[in-house]
């Protein structure tokens, strides 16, 4: 059942009445407006849950939040051309429109997009007021992207074009440029024609030394790359990925930027996420090889592992690695973000068979059981590990024996058995136990003997999302399964 939404005015209302009638304290009258409006199935996540401050002059007749306040002080001082005190009120607001969505969803519905976009347009030419002024454009738009206009989007890359140079305004400017393509495929496809994309690479490789440039920069690319827009039916997303990646040598920018920030593991989980999204056809796979993507992938899972492998088990990976990819370095240990996101990434490359096998050949089966079984509790690297494994094996059964004998099917085993409510992680392993006895039906009997009867079965039960896979699974190991035709081709006629 959809939630209830209410004004902030009406909400404010109810704290004021609590003041003035039911005597209460502001904090006392804050929270029961709270409980109250909750307990009616009311969503609140765009309410400002604060008791409104006082007016800041004689002037305010009422009580207002204090971005409201500060809004309506930039405003004056645009009107009076005061540059130091707008300067000032742009910082504020900056700074309240990041205390959470529900401020900033107040100040864009009492017609702050404007009044920021015109501080921005005034502070084209100068560095430091620029900086400030794009910096609030991009807190404000942050989860509201329908609020960028014709006139904001050809400022934006005004903005790339003329301050190029700058690392912190060009953050800045596509920090806004990334808020404003989520969920929003309009806003993507005017940018993209606008000229957006090679201003994001050239920042990558102007900037590449630094790394918040880098990483807004791939996210925004990323981004480019989404159909998350519910309002559209068909998007562009494979579209922008060709020419990110054809018009503007976009995998290379991001894997040279890869090697050049080989120790920030926030980068390289941005930047590793943005590969995962650019691997959309065959030869991208084989070219993100061929570039030392893959290769560079391999080396940051292994990276992982110094302090988890056993010692002898450790050398042979690395004598491995030193074999096969020609560089070995363990310097760093990755957050189980760029774990994630590194095993996303060899997910989507080896959907070409030839890196398939070279992921199964440079030791790569290996690496991800131990990133499963070294990260069993976080769900997300157990789901892209299976899948990862599910991947290597399709079509492949030498692959395949590989699989078993590293002990990839015991770590999708006992991901099943760790996360019996995470509808994916379930799904993903079923998929890797289909694709392992699909063409060697000769490993059923082994798989069954760990358990994965039962494991099936109760995903089975527990996700309804998980019904054909699950049941294909079962199929393919040789168990019972009931499986009901959904049509059969036979009845009645076609009439008009």
């Amino acid at each position: 059942m959809a939630l209830r939404r209410i004004t902030q005015e009406t909400f404010d209302a109810a704290v004021r009445e609590n003041v003035e009638e039911f005597e209460m304290d502001p904090d006392e009258a804050l929270k029961d407006a709270v409980d109250q409006f909750q307990s009616q199935g009311v969503d609140l996540s765009c309410i400002v849950k604060a008791v409104p401050a006082e007016p800041s002059d004689d002037k305010q007749q009422e009580q207002t939040h204090k971005i409201l306040q500060t809004l309506e002080s930039l405003s004056l001082a645009q009107e009076s051309e005061n540059v130091t005190k707008a300067a000032a009120e742009v910082k504020s607001f900056t700074e309240q429109c990041l205390h959470g969505f529900a401020e900033r969803y107040l100040a864009g519905q009492k017609g702050a997009y404007p009044i920021i976009l015109s501080q921005c347009q005034k502070s084209l030419g100068e560095k430091e007021a620029i900086l400030g002024a794009v910096t609030a454009l991009a807190a404000l738009t942050d989860g509201q992207p329908d609020l960028l206009d014709v006139e904001g989007k050809g400022f934006l890359l005004d903005v790339l074009k003329k301050h190029h140079a700058d690392s912190s305004i060009t953050r800045a400017a596509i920090s806004t440029v990334r808020h404003c393509c989520l969920k929003h495929e309009q806003n993507r496809q005017d940018l993209v024609k606008a000229g957006v994309l090679p201003l994001l690479t050239d920042a990558i490789k102007q900037h590449g030394g630094c790394a918040d440039v880098v990483k807004e920069a791939a996210g925004a690319l990323r981004f480019m790359t989404f159909d998350d827009d519910i309002r559209v039916s068909f998007g562009q997303a494979h579209e922008h990925a060709k020419m990110i990646v054809l018009q503007h040598n976009g995998l290379k920018v991001l894997i040279e930027s890869a090697k050049a920030h080989s120790d920030n593991t926030s980068v390289l989980s941005e930047l590793c996420a943005t590969l995962s999204r650019l691997a959309v056809r065959n030869e991208f796979c084989q070219d993100i090889c061929d570039l030392g993507g893959l290769k560079l992938m391999m080396t940051l899972l292994a990276d992982s592992y110094e302090s988890a492998v056993p010692k002898q088990r450790f050398i042979k990976i690395c004598y491995l690695f030193t074999l096969s990819l020609g560089c070995c370095r363990f310097c760093f240990l990755p957050s189980q973000e760029l774990v994630r996101q590194i095993l996303s990434a060899i997910r989507a490359v080896a959907g070409n068979d030839d890196v398939k096998d070279a992921v199964v050949k440079a030791g790569g089966v290996q690496l991800i059981v131990i990133a499963v079984n070294r990260h069993m509790t976080v769900s997300a690297v157990c789901e892209q590990g299976c899948a990862c494994l599910g991947v290597l094996a399709l079509r492949k059964p030498i692959n395949c024996q590989v699989i078993m004998e590293e002990g990839g099917v015991l770590a999708a085993v006992q991901s099943m058995k760790v996360h019996p409510d995470v509808l994916n992680v379930q799904k993903q392993a079923c998929m890797l136990l289909r694709n392992l006895v699909s063409h060697q039906p000769n490993y059923s009997q082994l798989i069954l003997e760990m358990g994965v009867e039962a494991l099936i079965l109760q995903a089975l039960k527990t996700h309804q999302d998980c019904g054909d896979i699950a049941k294909a699974a079962l199929r393919d190991l040789g168990c019972k399964v009931e499986l009901r035709e959904l049509w059969t081709g036979k009845g009645g006629g076609i009439t008009n």
